[in-house]
């Protein structure tokens, strides 16, 4: 397989071409008066060693919600932002100094809604490496890189059922020490299924 910026964008596009822009995956059931919250987020790679990574941050203990937690740089959608892209991009540049114009977006994912009631759409998008960040001390902790191969290998995760419901939960085994879990690793999977690049069991 060439993993080509041509390649993913093509299936990214793809995957888009006959789905509209319902929700991908609930963490929660959704009735017709849920109130659901905007929000985008930054599914960025990067090219290193001769191979594609996937890169995250780790949220700090002093931000409001998700402590601790691994995560894609995004958030909120501020007023005035028409698509995900813009919120996306901002944020980036916000958590950790990428400008957004050295981001090269190759498209989206299905949105997801979480379990605190945001409805995200994640976008993905190739980012210059390595790269002099400049990260956002309160929100976030660290920023790593995981191998794109490292994260196809479906050894390399679980996926529970949750009790008394039809929904589940994904979680990677640890990485140079991070946890990759819950709603990030969904989008993970959800990005390397639509590329097709998940192999093992």
């Amino acid at each position: 397989m060439n993993l080509t910026q041509e390649y993913i964008a093509q299936k990214l596009a793809e995957s888009r071409k006959n789905a509209d822009e319902s929700d991908g995956y609930a963490e929660i059931p959704v009735k017709p008066d849920t109130r659901l919250k905007c929000a985008a987020v930054l599914i960025p790679l990067a090219f290193s060693g001769g191979e594609w990574h996937l890169l995250f941050t780790r949220r700090t203990d002093r931000v409001q919600s998700h402590k601790g937690q691994v995560s894609f740089p995004g958030g909120a959608c501020d007023n005035g932002e028409t698509t995900p892209e813009q919120t996306a991009l901002r944020e980036t540049e916000e958590e950790i100094g990428v400008r957004r114009e050295d981001v090269t977006v190759l498209g989206r994912l299905s949105q997801l809604i979480t379990i605190t009631s945001y409805r995200v759409t994640p976008v993905v998008g190739v980012i210059p490496f390595p790269y002099a960040f400049k990260v956002a001390g309160v929100e976030v902790a660290r920023v790593f890189t995981i191998p794109l191969l490292w994260l196809s290998d479906r050894n390399n995760y679980w996926e529970f059922l949750l009790r008394d419901s039809d929904r589940s939960l994904i979680t990677y085994h640890p990485f140079d020490g991070e946890l990759l879990w819950g709603a990030t690793a969904r989008m993970t999977v959800t990005f390397l299924k639509t590329i097709g690049t998940l192999a093992g069991k």
